[in-house]
């Protein structure tokens, strides 16, 4: 009897066994195929953050699916294209040879000491402008790994390539004058004079007091802060950040007039209606490698600082000119006045009233030109 019901008794034991340990590989199988679907889960989610942040590749000049070439272009050493504009005299017979760095937004057709400047103070002083479309705009190629030094090397090489001599004078404007620091900083020997005008700033550089840069930062919107600190500590998501939907960007690439000064809305009034096919062909080959890689550079890691300068004409043998509107919006005076305080040999005009797009306004690139060329104040 008792043997009997050992047997009973181990018969049921076993099969509650069984049932434990069917319940525990049915567990085990659905804990194993639950941790597969969440790792395919979180592929596919990064694959399609992946998308969404990634920029499109941008549409050369002179490939298959790119704009036509329509400019004349030189080709650097690096293999990439420059196009070019030349304005005023021949530069075979031009007594003063001048190369212009457009702005943000801008490209080798936007020259504003070319198409303001008097005939007569061309012909008169015999001056040679050349503006180019740097890297990504208009008809240049794109440069992936721009830099705040490797435009000075452009520079360099497109006066070579034009041979226009061992010496020449620059002008940037706004976001060109990254342009002219880089070649206050890499080749002041070949410069003969230097203007800026309302140049471009950035918020980290290492010789300006931070108590100026947070003053100067804390005058921009506050999506245009965010644009900021995005282009500086996220460069990677520059691109998503200014074509996304859900909040404001860059007010400068919507084209807000909150980034007006009444002076500036006065000359966009004025000339609003030059604007022609010329304007299109601005970000032609896409935004990224124009507008955004602009961003990522000015706001990035710089290798000096404006203040960090030596004075490059220390026998007086040329001038360095910074000129700034006191009610800038898009560039905020405070730190450009900064170093112009701290550097004695810049000769700083601070014009009174006047906005980011003071060099539109009458008879100033007479002044800006005749003050860089021949020291007329």
């Amino acid at each position: 009897m008792a043997e009997g019901l050992k047997r009973k008794i181990s018969a049921a034991s076993a099969r509650a066994h069984t049932r434990k340990s069917d319940q525990s590989s049915t567990f085990k199988l659905s804990r194993g195929i639950f941790k597969k679907i969440l790792a395919v889960l979180f592929v596919g989610i990064l694959a399609w953050i992946y998308q969404v942040i990634r920029p499109p590749l941008p549409k050369i000049c002179g490939s298959p699916n790119g704009p036509p070439v329509t400019a004349p272009r030189i080709r650097l050493k690096d293999g990439r294209y420059l196009a070019y504009k030349e304005y005023g005299v021949p530069r075979e017979v031009a007594k003063y040879k001048i190369i212009y760095v457009h702005a943000f937004k801008s490209s080798r057709h936007n020259v504003v000491v070319a198409t303001t400047l008097s005939p007569d103070v061309i012909e008169e002083l015999g001056i040679y402008i050349v503006s180019f479309d740097r890297p990504g705009y208009g008809e240049s190629d794109p440069n992936p790994i721009r830099t705040v030094k490797s435009m000075a090397m452009d520079i360099e090489e497109l006066a070579d390539q034009l041979k226009l001599g061992s010496k020449f004078y620059v002008i940037g404007y706004s976001m060109g004058g990254m342009a002219i620091w880089s070649c206050l900083k890499y080749i002041p020997q070949r410069l003969a004079g230097v203007a800026l005008l309302a140049p471009a700033v950035t918020y980290w550089w290492s010789n300006v007091p931070a108590n100026v840069s947070n003053e100067a930062f804390n005058q921009k919107s506050t999506q245009d802060r965010w644009v900021i600190r995005v282009s500086h500590y996220a460069p990677w998501l520059v691109y998503w950040w200014n074509t996304q939907k859900l909040f404001p960007a860059s007010s400068v690439l919507a084209g807000s007039s909150d980034t007006l000064s009444s002076q500036d809305m006065e000359i966009i009034s004025r000339i609003s209606s030059r604007k022609d096919s010329a304007s299109e062909q601005v970000t032609q080959q896409g935004e990224f490698e124009s507008l955004h890689r602009d961003l990522i550079v000015l706001h990035g890691a710089w290798e000096f600082d404006p203040l960090g300068l030596e004075n490059p004409f220390p026998n007086h043998e040329g001038f360095v000119h910074l000129w700034h509107g006191d009610r800038d919006k898009i560039v905020p005076i405070t730190i450009n006045r900064y170093i112009a305080e701290q550097l004695p040999w810049i000769h700083y005009h601070e014009i009174s009233g006047a906005g980011h797009f003071f060099p539109l306004g009458d008879g100033m690139s007479n002044a800006i030109v005749k003050a860089l060329l021949t020291g007329e104040k």
